[in-house]
């Protein structure tokens, strides 16, 4: 596997307030993602070809910030396949394989730490 990080997402809970923050830090300005109902998402400037991973902000329902709240994203061939390896490894699934329009589908599973990581494929 290399560089297995593929996404990076930052829970937060007032988005404008975020927003305003992140951009005022760095400099940027991010940009609205087609996100399914329930969720919002606004990304980092992204450069497919660049180093480094993309990532957004993100207001979910159930996901909170703050208490180290940043999921990382690995990248899969199917991320169920994933998802159902860590049930097996003594992890839990906290959202099953969902698709996210254009860019794919996710599944959210928790380690047997209690950390939260996030599963992305594009079947």
């Amino acid at each position: 596997m290399n560089n297995p990080v593929g996404w990076f997402e930052i829970y937060i809970q007032e988005m404008e307030r975020a927003k305003a923050f992140y951009q005022a830090v760095f400099d940027v300005e991010l940009t609205r993602l087609e996100s399914p109902p329930g969720l919002e998402m606004w990304a980092f400037p992204m450069q497919p070809d660049s180093y480094g991973a993309p990532g957004a902000l993100v207001k979910m329902e159930g996901c909170g910030s703050g208490d180290n709240s940043v999921l990382v994203y690995f990248s899969c061939a199917d991320c169920a396949v994933q998802a159902a390896k860590a049930v097996k490894a003594g992890g839990k699934i906290h959202k099953e394989k969902m698709a996210i329009g254009q860019y794919g589908f996710i599944a959210l599973v928790v380690d047997t730490e209690g950390t939260m990581i996030g599963l992305h494929s594009m079947q």
